[in-house]
């Protein structure tokens, strides 16, 4: 459907901003723009992640996870420095 609407300033110039970062022509950038804020009037759906325990392996001790990664960190560096870098 043609049709002629009257943009604010700063809305129209949104729009071109966003249609020259994308790539996009202009009239698609508007009418995603419109569907989005439409959305037929429902809120957005909220991303949820459930979360899954991993366990532990058995031996781990974590209140000591800071020291151990530490130590890592330590002889990686060393082993940059004997390697030269």
């Amino acid at each position: 459907m043609r049709t002629t609407v009257t943009l604010d300033d700063d809305v129209a110039e949104a729009l071109k901003r966003l249609a020259r970062e994308q790539d996009l022509p202009f009239k698609r950038v508007l009418n995603e723009t419109l569907r989005a804020g439409l959305n037929d009037g429902k809120p957005a759906k909220r991303y949820r992640m459930k979360p899954t325990d991993l366990g532990l392996r058995p031996g781990i001790d974590l209140t000591k996870a800071l020291t151990v990664a530490s130590g890592l960190e330590d002889a990686e560096l060393v082993h940059k420095l004997e390697r030269g870098r």
